[in-house]
């Protein structure tokens, strides 16, 4: 009895194990792809790109992803055109970003 009880919790502990690992490989696959997307983006628009990106769910299409460039591409545009800078920009692009 005592050894199936211990059979049972190594079983169940290599289980977890794997699930973790695959999360962190599918995660770590998420941030490379990511970050290969974010391109030559720097600073504050480089941040908002990868936070928006890897929140994005698991199971994004490349099309949606494309779709998120182009919002950012114009709403950065837009921001540029506005002369915004600091504050002012941070503030315009996250309520362009969510559409608003």
């Amino acid at each position: 009895m005592r050894n199936s009880l211990v059979a049972i919790l190594a079983a169940v502990l290599l289980v977890g194990t794997a699930s973790i690992v695959h999360a962190d490989n599918s995660q770590q696959e998420k941030m490379k792809e990511c970050n290969a997307h974010a391109g030559d983006k720097k600073g504050d628009e480089r941040k908002a790109f990868m936070q928006s990106c890897l929140s994005a769910g698991s199971g994004g299409t490349a099309a949606a992803h494309n779709s998120q460039q182009e919002k950012m591409k114009t709403c950065n545009a837009d921001a540029s055109k506005k002369h915004l800078k600091g504050d002012e920009r941070k503030t315009f692009m996250k309520g362009c970003l969510s559409g608003g």
